[in-house]
């Protein structure tokens, strides 16, 4: 198995649990829309860690701490990929052509406008 695909299996796992222990019964886009939702605070979250607040004294770094920031960012977007029916597979062609696409923006070689060197 993909460890990516694992990754997805197991946070469908975990939102199974939580949704049937919670009694929580939402349509997919509500459930992407509430992760969306988790993944911008998480997101501060991380911003707090690394320190965003110019206007203040900065603190070190605490690594462990940002990098479970980014993983708790990384379980809501799993959700997310769940809610949406995106298979590792989906998610690895989609992410590939995109990145294409946006190298080619960079260059100006990308049919779309706005992006012209």
């Amino acid at each position: 198995m993909d460890r990516l695909q694992e990754l997805l299996d197991r946070q469908k796992e975990l939102d199974d649990f939580i949704a049937k222990r919670r009694n929580l019964n939402f349509d997919k886009k509500e459930w992407a829309r509430k992760k969306c939702v988790a993944m911008i605070v998480e997101t501060g979250e991380l911003l707090d860690e690394v320190g965003y607040k110019w206007w203040k004294n900065s603190k070190e770094n605490n690594e462990s701490e940002i990098k479970e920031e980014v993983i708790d960012i990384l379980h809501f977007f799993l959700g997310i990929c769940n809610a949406v029916g995106l298979s590792s597979d989906e998610i690895y062609d989609i992410y590939m052509s995109k990145n294409d696409e946006n190298h080619k923006r960079q260059t100006g070689e990308s049919k779309k406008s706005g992006y012209k060197s």
